[in-house]
C-alpha cells in the first residue's frame, strides 16, 4: 500500500510538471516552441467552432492515427484513435517474418464537412488507401472505405462547393474528384497532374501536400528539400484548382541551434477572430519529428509563416492557455482499460490484462526471435530534451527462456530486463539489438528498471542522442549497466524512440508491471 501511495504521489507530481512544461519550454525557458518535445509528425488540423483537432502519423503502432484535441493550439490531448488495427493479417500479427516497420498509416488528411469528420491516408504495407468517417470524432464509430486500386501518397482532401477533391503525390502532384461522401472515386473522373516540380538539385520536391480554397485562390502547402540545404515550406497558388500554379517559399529556417534540421510540412488553420497559425514539424534526431507553432501573416495573398518566413522560437500565443498536454504520461495501471498514451507495436495480443492482477499490467510471453518480432510490446513516446522511463517488474511467473523489461524501442534498440535461465534462476540482463551486453544474478524475483534518454544535453557531459540503462533491486540504490546506446533516427522504422514494456520468450510464462513512470527534465 505504501508503495502504491508513493507511486501515486510521484505520478501526480509528474502530471503537474507536464502542465507546467507545456507552458514553458524545458530547453528554452519562456519559449513556446517546441509545442511538445515528442514525435508528432505529418500532422493535419481542423477547427470546428472553438475546438481544434489534430491527427498524426503513427505508422505501425496500434491503435493508430491518434486524434488530439486542443482549445488553444498549444496544449494537445489524445482523445481517441481512428482505428484499432488496419488489418488482422500476417503483417500486423508479426507472423512469418512480416511486419509494417517504416510503413503503416502515413500522413492522414483530416477534414470536417456538414457534421461529418473525414480522414484519408495510405498504408504502405497494404499498398492501398483508407478513408474513415464519423459524426463523433471522440467516440466514433468510424466507417471505413478502402480504395484498393488507389495509392494516395500524402493526400489532402478539399470540400469545395459541394464537390470533394483529393490531391496527392510528390514531385508530381495529382488531383482527382471523389464522390461527395468520399465513398469512391467519382464515376468518370480522371486523375490530372496539376503541379510538376523539377527535381534537379533537390532531394525532395512537393511532398506532404495540404490543399485549401481561401478567398480567390487555391493553395497547396508542401515541403521541399534542396540538396545540401534544409527543408523548407513552399506554397503554390492558383485561381483554378487544376492550375496553373505559381509558388513561393513561405518558411525556411531552423530552431534550437540545429543547423541541419529545417522546419516544414504541416497545415495552417484559422482562428475564430480571423488570424491564422500553422503547425510545422522539425526533425530533431532520435526523439523524432517534433511540432512547432508558427503564426501566419498574409502578404500579397501569400501565407508567410513565422517572422517574415523565418521560424520563431517564441511566437505570440494564439489564445489564452487552456488545458494541458497528454501525449505521453506515467501510469499506475489502476484502471481496467489502457490509457490513450499507450500504443502496441503492431496488433495487440489477446492475452494481456489489467484485471487479472488488479493494479498491475500483466503480459504473456510469446516465442520471438527478438524484440522486433515480439508480439505484445506496449509503447509510448519519449520526450525531450531529456527524460527517464522507469518501471517495476515482477518476473516470478516467467518461464524458462522468457524475458521481460523495458526497451528503448527503435530499429537500433537496447533494453534492460529480467530473464529466467535454463536452470530456473533469474538474472538482470541488458541487450543491444539482441546481443547480451550485461548480466547479473537477481536475488529476488522482481526489479526496478530505468532508461535515461538524453536527446539534447545541457552542460552535463552526456552526448546527444544517448540512452543509459539502469537497475535496482530495492528502488533506492541504482546501478547503471556498463553500456551506452547511441540512438539514431532510422528510416527503416521512421519513428522517434519510444519506451516499451515487453515480455517474450519460449517458456510461455508471464510478467507483471506495477507502474510506469516517465518524467522530462
Amino acid at each position: 500500500m505504501i508503495k502504491k501511495l508513493l507511486a501515486t504521489a510521484f505520478i501526480l507530481a509528474c502530471l503537474a510538471g507536464c502542465k507546467e512544461k507545456a507552458q514553458e519550454s524545458v530547453w528554452f525557458p519562456g519559449a513556446l516552441n517546441p509545442l511538445t518535445f515528442t514525435d508528432i509528425p505529418d500532422n493535419d488540423i481542423i477547427r470546428v467552432g472553438e475546438d481544434y483537432y489534430m491527427v498524426s502519423t503513427t505508422m505501425f503502432f496500434c491503435p493508430g492515427a491518434p486524434i488530439m484535441h486542443s482549445k488553444d493550439l498549444v496544449h494537445w490531448r489524445i482523445v481517441s484513435y481512428i482505428y484499432d488495427c488496419l488489418e488482422d493479417d500476417d503483417i500486423y500479427n508479426l507472423r512469418d517474418g512480416k511486419n509494417a516497420y517504416g510503413a503503416g498509416q502515413w500522413a492522414t488528411s483530416l477534414r470536417y464537412n456538414d457534421g461529418v469528420y473525414y480522414a484519408l491516408f495510405v498504408a504502405n504495407d497494404q499498398k492501398k488507401s483508407y478513408l474513415y468517417k464519423t459524426t463523433d470524432i471522440v467516440n466514433g464509430p468510424w466507417e471505413r472505405t478502402v480504395f484498393d486500386d488507389w495509392f494516395f501518397h500524402d493526400p489532402s482532401l478539399l470540400f469545395d462547393g459541394g464537390r470533394l477533391w483529393v490531391v496527392w503525390g510528390n514531385g508530381d502532384l495529382k488531383l482527382i474528384e471523389l464522390e461527395p461522401d468520399g465513398s469512391a472515386v467519382k464515376a468518370g473522373a480522371e486523375e490530372k497532374v496539376i503541379l510538376s516540380a523539377p527535381s534537379k538539385g533537390w532531394g525532395l520536391r512537393a511532398e506532404g501536400a495540404h490543399l485549401y480554397h481561401i478567398g480567390d485562390y487555391y493553395y497547396i502547402l508542401e515541403i521541399d528539400w534542396p540538396k545540401k540545404d534544409i527543408r523548407q515550406a513552399t506554397c503554390w497558388r492558383s485561381r483554378n484548382i487544376d492550375g496553373p500554379y505559381e509558388s513561393k517559399v513561405v518558411l525556411k529556417g531552423t530552431l534550437d541551434g540545429r543547423k541541419r534540421d529545417g522546419i516544414a510540412q504541416g497545415p495552417f488553420v484559422d482562428l475564430p477572430d480571423g488570424r491564422w497559425y500553422a503547425i510545422q514539424f522539425q526533425d530533431h534526431g532520435a526523439v523524432g519529428r517534433i511540432p512547432t507553432l508558427q503564426k501566419v501573416t498574409w502578404v500579397d495573398g501569400w501565407p508567410i509563416m513565422g517572422e517574415g518566413g523565418v521560424p520563431e522560437q517564441n511566437p505570440e500565443a494564439p489564445l489564452p492557455f487552456n488545458g494541458e498536454n497528454y501525449v505521453w504520461d506515467s501510469d499506475d495501471f489502476s484502471t481496467d482499460t489502457l490509457a490513450l498514451v499507450w500504443q502496441w507495436n503492431h496488433k495487440a495480443p489477446e492475452d494481456w490484462s489489467l484485471t487479472e492482477r488488479p493494479g498491475w499490467f500483466t503480459l504473456k510471453a510469446h516465442p520471438a526471435d527478438g524484440i522486433a518480432s515480439a508480439r505484445g510490446t506496449l509503447t509510448q513516446r519519449t520526450v525531450g530534451p531529456r527524460c527517464t522511463s522507469e518501471t517495476f517488474v515482477d518476473g516470478s511467473a516467467l518461464g524458462i527462456g522468457d524475458e521481460a523489461g523495458i526497451c528503448a524501442f527503435q530499429s537500433l534498440s537496447a533494453r534492460i530486463g529480467v530473464e529466467r535461465a535454463h536452470d530456473g534462476s533469474l538474472s538482470i540482463i541488458a541487450r543491444h539489438r539482441e546481443k547480451k551486453v550485461f548480466e547479473k544474478p537477481l536475488e529476488g524475483t522482481s526489479a526496478y528498471l530505468k532508461i535515461r534518454f538524453v536527446f539534447t544535453p545541457v552542460e552535463d557531459g552526456d552526448k546527444e542522442d544517448t540512452a543509459f540503462l539502469s537497475y535496482s533491486e530495492d528502488g533506492i540504490s541504482w546501478t547503471e549497466a556498463p553500456f551506452t546506446l547511441e540512438m539514431k533516427y532510422t528510416l527503416d522504422y521512421f519513428t522517434g524512440y519510444r519506451a516499451a514494456l515487453y515480455c517474450f520468450g519460449p517458456g510461455g510464462g508471464e510478467a507483471s508491471f506495477d507502474w510506469f513512470r516517465q518524467q522530462a527534465y
